[in-house]
């Protein structure tokens, strides 16, 4: 690939990524070797970049103390006006041509400010939701403007706030996806075509490479899921409860944390799993790859899902995966060629397919297994994914 000197891309995400949100960090670290910088503009003032060698802007800190933040925010309007004058008027006579009061108009010039006063290419709010209240800063600094929607934020958050995306979808836009079925519903809320892009996720290939076959006295199951009633996690629990039942052997292993680990761990207990299901917490990839290389059978069974990277990582090391039909996942997995699509919500049904699954004969698994392997190398590379990035901004 050649590189494109003197191009900067400002990612506007919450925070600056983890070790673990390996999509961000994958496509940073892939514009950055083919000469592009890259500006992180952070929600969060966690000060920790985590070895991402580029520029981080974080937002001020506007909430708590009332002191500070009547402090903060004068400080932030002078060097809005001392140091960006022109930008600042600009930004405000726009937001007032759309009927903005002059108070809110402040308000978002404060808490704009640190991205109003760079110079960039493209602004690129890593999550739909970023772009709520700032739809109009990428064209007061002359920018083009990208938003990426994941899953929550296409599925979940407009549920709750009707219309909320109304101004964003008014504007000049390139949109970002991780699958044909949040494209298609993009389309049908009147974003043309050409203008929404999809990128799926992508993974290291060589750190997830093929795990051995085991000979386990018991199946191994596992799942890497945050602790969250979307990941469908109670109903892979009473489908565990049913296998118990009949009396087949296994042990479930949770890789993940969050603000539902009491109630699940009181489910196992009340559904009589205390033997069979471990919670592990939140793992780092090597630790995910170790665990993944004890497992059999991988288990995705969300509600909800805008892609998932932790099933293409199972599948790359050949696991037999078995996922809900919840949005993108039913893209990531093939069902009965690369793995098996459940219909969500249904426990007893799920019972049904790991048992099917388990007793597979080893021609049978070994056939979805290198079907899975081979579709991941080929299809989700990061070098794939970083070419794609390169050509999303058409650099």
């Amino acid at each position: 690939m050649k590189a494109h000197h003197n191009r900067t891309i400002g990612l506007v995400l919450p925070s600056v990524p983890g070790y673990s949100e390996t999509f961000f960090r994958n496509k940073i670290i892939g514009l950055q070797q083919n000469g592009i910088k890259v500006i992180i503009f952070a929600g969060s003032s966690k000060r920790n970049n985590l070895g991402l060698n580029c520029e981080i802007c974080y937002a001020p800190r506007l909430n708590g103390n009332i002191i500070l933040v009547v402090v903060n925010s004068l400080i932030e309007l002078i060097k809005a006006f001392l140091f960006n004058y022109k930008t600042s008027l600009r930004y405000l006579a726009i937001e007032k041509k759309e009927g903005t009061s002059l108070k809110i108009r402040l308000k978002k010039l404060i808490s704009n400010n640190f991205i109003l006063r760079k110079k960039i290419e493209w602004l690129h709010f890593g999550f739909a939701t970023m772009a709520l209240g700032r739809e109009n800063i990428a064209q007061v600094i002359n920018a083009k403007m990208a938003v990426s929607f994941r899953g929550f934020d296409y599925y979940v958050y407009p549920v709750k706030n009707k219309n909320c995306y109304n101004i964003l979808f008014s504007k000049e836009v390139k949109y970002h996806v991780l699958s044909d079925a949040m494209k298609k519903g993009l389309i049908s809320q009147g974003i043309l075509k050409e203008n929404i892009i999809k990128i799926t996720p992508a993974i290291d290939i060589e750190l997830f490479e093929k795990t051995e076959l085991h000979n386990n006295k018991i199946v191994q199951l596992a799942t890497v899921s945050r602790l969250h009633p979307i990941k469908g996690l109670d109903y892979i629990l009473e489908a565990l409860a049913l296998l118990k039942q009949e009396n087949i052997s296994f042990h479930f292993s949770i890789m993940g944390d969050g603000s539902e680990k009491e109630r699940l761990q009181f489910d196992v207990y009340q559904l009589g799993l205390l033997e069979n299901v471990s919670f592990l917490g939140k793992l780092v990839p090597e630790q995910v790859k170790e665990e993944l290389n004890k497992t059999d059978i991988y288990i995705q069974y969300s509600l909800q899902e805008g892609f998932c990277n932790a099933v293409l990582e199972a599948q790359a090391m050949g696991l037999l995966c078995i996922v809900s039909d919840a949005e993108g996942l039913s893209e990531n997995v093939l069902d009965r060629q690369t793995g098996w699509v459940v219909a969500k919500r249904n426990p007893a049904l799920l019972a049904e397919k790991i048992k099917e699954v388990y007793l597979l004969s080893p021609l049978e698994k070994d056939t979805i297994r290198t079907n899975a392997i081979e579709r991941v190398q080929q299809e989700f590379n990061l070098e794939k994914q970083q070419q794609a990035f390169l050509d999303f901004y058409n650099l």
